[in-house]
Formats: structure tokens, sequence, C-alpha cells
């Protein structure tokens, strides 16, 4: 009998399965669902801190479009093994399903890995404008008409200016233009008052002494801009954070997007992502996957009700 049992368990022992090697095992590719800039530069850094930290790369695939849904559709219908990931701010999530009536995702087709940066939204002018602050911008509206450009129609700072409307009353013309230099260089023309612009884009400028910037729409101020204040600051209840973050496809196991989040949040303490991150004056801002995953679905709820206010249809 014994002879039998221990045959039995040697047979046994032969059919248990090897245990899954830890991942990842090859390159993981990370979709960039934008036009090269600087989120490339920001992806290709922490591609060099993954690589040294798991042994494989990280090879960036570009696929724009659709104001990044074209990218993330990409994302959402690869396997759920955490070998395809995509990095975006929230407007292909959480924005463009309300504003196109086929987008094929939303903020239930992705996981959140982890936030990594913040495109902080401003209102940026000439030098020599005389509008000095937010509040002088209102005043300003109220004397005479205002046309300011953003980089398309319901983008994030378009919205940022519909909050400031929202909260004064004061009418604005919107002009969409496609990017932000176009509208920016219109503003610098002067055949535009002021331009609705990710930090960033009009930094440069500010900088060079030939724009100035009036205020920023998120919870805090620029590291780089400390004198600039917050649209709440100025007494004007409008906030719009946009928050930068990778996402993987939903149902991609919670093991893996915990190693993933780990390698994440190893890299936004890289000295060289830190220095790419601040040439591109996007501060760090790293935020773990379940706030991520949940905070996208309640920015998801508030952008349709915004866009439902402003009488957009999908199309």
């Amino acid at each position: 009998m014994r002879r039998i049992l221990l045959a039995a368990a040697a047979a046994l022992i032969g059919f248990v399965p090897a245990v899954r090697a830890e991942f990842p095992e090859r390159p993981v590719t990370m979709i960039m669902p934008y036009a090269p800039g600087a989120a490339d530069a920001l992806m290709r850094a922490v591609g060099e801190h993954f690589q040294r930290a798991t042994g494989q790369p990280l090879v960036l695939q570009t696929r724009d479009g659709a104001s990044g849904v074209v990218g993330m559709r990409v994302v959402a219908g690869a396997a759920a093994d955490g070998y395809t990931l995509g990095h975006t701010p929230v407007t292909a999530i959480a924005v463009q399903p309300h504003l196109l009536r086929n987008a094929g995702i939303g903020p239930a087709s992705f996981e959140g890995v982890c936030g990594t940066n913040e495109n902080v939204i401003t209102v940026a002018v000439r030098a020599d404008s005389p509008m000095r602050d937010l509040p002088g911008l209102v005043a300003e509206a109220r004397r005479r008409p205002l046309s300011f450009g953003s980089p398309g129609p319901n983008s994030l700072p378009q919205l940022a200016i519909w909050k400031v409307q929202q909260a004064t009353g004061i009418e604005l013309n919107h002009i969409p233009y496609r990017g932000e230099p176009p509208h920016i260089n219109d503003t610098l023309a002067g055949r535009l008052d002021f331009s609705a612009a990710i930090v960033s884009s009009a930094a440069e400028l500010v900088m060079a002494g030939r724009m100035r910037l009036l205020a920023v729409f998120s919870a805090n101020r620029h590291p780089d801009f400390p004198d600039v204040p917050t649209a709440r600051e100025q007494g004007i209840d409008a906030q719009l954070f946009s928050q930068v973050g990778i996402y993987a496809p939903r149902g991609t196991p919670a093991p893996v997007l915990d190693r993933l989040e780990s390698a994440c949040q190893a890299a936004l303490q890289d000295a060289t992502v830190l220095r790419v991150l601040a040439n591109s004056r996007s501060p760090v801002r790293f935020v773990g996957r379940a706030a991520l995953t949940e905070w996208v679905r309640g920015e998801y709820e508030n952008y349709g009700r915004i866009l439902r206010e402003l009488g957009v249809q999908p199309e």
C-alpha cells in the first residue's frame, strides 16, 4: 500500500503546473495616442528606468488620432496581460467618449496603472495686455467682447474657461484651433485677447517676457510660476485638474497591475525622469492605480454633465 501511495504522489507531482515566471517576461508596448511630443520624452526616460528595474524594454508606439481615442482603442482591445499599456491625459477616456457616438471606449475599458504628471491649465495673455489677473479679465469682458483660443473644441483648456463663464456670468467668444501653437501665436499677434492653454505650451514665452499667466486652474500653484495664483485663490470657483496617467486593458490581473504600479512609482523618483518633467514644466504627480481608476470614472460623469450643459451632441 505504501508503494502505491508513493507512486500516486509521484504521479500527482508530475501534474503540478510550473510556477509562472515573474512579469514581465518580454518587452512591454506603450501606446502613445497623440502626436510625438513631451510625453514621448517622458516615457522614454521612464522606459530606461523600467528596463533597468525589470530587464525588459518599454517600446513606444504612436497611434494618434481622434484626440487620443484611436490609440486608446488599441489598448482597450489588447490582451489583458500587462504587455500593452497606454499613456494619456484624461481627455481620451473621460471627454472624447461623450463626443464620439462610436468611440468604443470609456472608463470601464481600462484599469488604472498610475498617474504620472499633471498638465496644468492656464490663461495666457501678451505681456503688454491690460489684464493683470483673472478678475481683471472678467471685468474687461463686461466692458467689451473678448475672444480666446484653445487647442480644440471641447478641449480641457476650453472647458476651464467655460467654468469661469459659469462662475461669473460673462460671455466670451471661443475660437478653437488645432493644437496649441496656432492660437498662442494669434494671441501674441493681437488677434486674440488671450489663450487657454497648458502651462508647458506657453512657458518659454513667459520666461522670455513675451507672455504672462493670469491664473492656473489646478488645486495648487505651478512650482515654476509660484507668483501665479489659482483661479480659486482669486475668488473664482473654476478648477479643472488634468491628470496624465498610464492605463492597462480591463481585466489585467492584479499582481501584474501591482508590479506595473510599483515600477511607475519608482520611475517617478528617478533623477532623469524628474529632469524631463521639469524641462517640460509638467509637475510630477504620482497617483496609485486604485485612486486613478476611481478618479477617471468620476471625471467621466463630470464631463458628461458639463458637455450636456454646453449642448454638445456626439458625432
